[in-house]
């Protein structure tokens, strides 16, 4: 059997944007075991894709803000003895960090990654035996499936297949639509008298609304916004695989460029994205189902434009 590790730690966008190459690599070595090395508040979702025997969670997030204490040292030691008690015949590291670089290092086996020229941080390209050219003008989905077909010896083709079927993992509820505002990054935001606009459009089409969030503050937002709005509700804070499963049942999402919203996208759920500070030319939503991108870094779309690309999905 070959035994395959794939590391792609965080964020949530760059976790979901890996799913297709771990879906083609799947594929292309059907004999293959293919472990995936992950932060743990991803490891849920993580488990969600068939193709995946094994996820070895990490904790770094966690673990940094208490490096030296004993339990602390404790869970990073038995997280080296799980990576490193198999030999892999390939390891993939296609974060390009130095951190996960060096967690490629410590395990055992060909470690392959970008060469310095198409890597993120440059002198993690020296932690690798074998180093891939991979463009860092294509699409974050493209790049993954470039360097594990590069690493793995197969040339990737077709669409990108995130291994996630919506039909599975839909909930039989109410018709609504998921209001994705939430996002770390400041520029990426929307007004939020806008998702307020946008709501009530859409509660007049018949839509509850649904505003999950990830931080207390993310959560404070999404209960003002809900206030609002009629039929609309703030869940309660819980993992991503049933986060996965809330987004898969909705009619309609709608999101700024950030993680659920790239897992929406990844689900089929009909998307409306919005950008504002990035480049979606570089990390623009896909997958099966309609998408709309609408806006640019430094231009954010008219709440008209949103509520017409909104409403024309929700039909």
């Amino acid at each position: 059997m070959i035994d395959i590790l794939f590391i792609k730690t965080s964020s949530l966008g760059d976790v979901v944007h890996h799913m297709p190459a771990v879906t083609e690599a799947h594929k292309a070595l059907p004999e293959a075991r293919l472990t995936w090395l992950v932060e743990e508040a991803f490891a849920p979702l993580v488990r969600l894709h068939p193709a995946v025997a094994d996820v070895i969670p990490v904790a770094w997030r966690r673990w940094r803000r208490s490096l030296w204490a004993p339990a602390t040292l404790g869970e990073i030691a038995r997280s080296l003895r799980r990576m490193r008690a198999r030999r892999y015949d390939a390891i993939v590291d296609s974060q390009g960090l130095l951190r996960s670089a060096a967690l490629a290092r410590l395990a055992r086996g060909v470690r392959h990654g970008y060469d310095a020229a198409s890597i993120r941080e440059p002198p993690a390209a020296r932690l690798y035996d074998r180093r891939h050219a991979v463009g860092r003008d294509r699409h974050a989905v493209e790049r993954n499936r470039a360097l594990s077909g590069l690493a793995l010896g197969y040339v990737p083709q077709g669409d990108p297949d995130f291994g996630l079927d919506r039909a599975r993992f839909a909930r039989a509820e109410a018709r609504y639509a998921v209001l994705l505002h939430a996002t770390a990054r400041a520029d990426k935001e929307w007004p939020e008298g806008h998702w307020i606009a946008l709501g009530q459009a859409l509660a007049a089409r018949g839509l509850a609304l649904v505003l999950p969030w990830g931080t207390a503050e993310e959560r404070a937002r999404s209960e003002r916004i809900a206030a609002a709005l009629p039929r609309a509700r703030v869940p309660e804070r819980a993992p991503l695989d049933e986060v996965a499963r809330l987004i898969a049942g909705a009619r309609l999402a709608v999101g700024v460029d950030t993680g659920l919203t790239h897992l929406a996208a990844a689900l089929g759920v009909p998307l409306v994205a919005i950008f504002t500070g990035s480049d979606p030319r570089l990390t623009a939503p896909v997958g099966r189902g309609p998408v709309t991108v609408l806006g640019a870094r430094g231009r954010a779309p008219a709440l008209a434009d949103v509520e017409k690309a909104a409403e024309s999905l929700a039909l």
